[in-house]
């Protein structure tokens, strides 16, 4: 599985937050597992997911919603005239795992960082979205 596949599924993850009981949370996340991505990703090649990939992509997420407060300070400060209540879900989600991955995750470039999560804004997002999600994320790289 490559890396931005990885990045969408945690994406798709955090998203989900936004909508559920964080007591549901692991439900959510067996759900996930077991209907959405073998819609979108098993039942088109035929494979099942790597159970290395899956660990990951559960490990990850539960470093970013244990970060998460953290996460939303640092978004909060970033983003001058907008609170974290009004940043749209799809790019919150966008920055949060971004945020992680540029503060937290050493083994990502910050480049990287930067350039995915303006890929996911643009995919998920508005047409307002991508700049939005650069311009937060190029301040807190600084």
């Amino acid at each position: 599985m490559t890396r931005s596949l990885v990045r969408e599924h945690l994406f798709k993850l955090l998203f989900r937050i936004e909508f559920n009981d964080p007591a549901d949370m692991p439900e959510q996340l067996r759900l996930f597992f077991e209907d959405d991505i073998a819609d979108e990703d098993v039942s088109s090649t035929g494979a099942d997911i790597p159970e290395k990939d899956r660990k990951y992509i559960e490990d990850k997420y539960e470093r970013i919603v244990g970060l998460l407060p953290e996460i939303d300070e640092k978004i909060d400060s970033a983003a001058k005239g907008w609170s974290i209540s009004r940043i749209g879900k799809v790019e919150l989600s966008v920055l949060r795992l971004a945020v992680y991955e540029l503060l937290y995750d050493d083994d990502i470039p910050v480049g990287v960082a930067i350039d995915e999560a303006v890929e996911l804004s643009k995919r998920f997002g508005q047409e307002s979205s991508a700049p939005f999600v650069n311009g937060i994320l190029a301040t807190l790289a600084k």
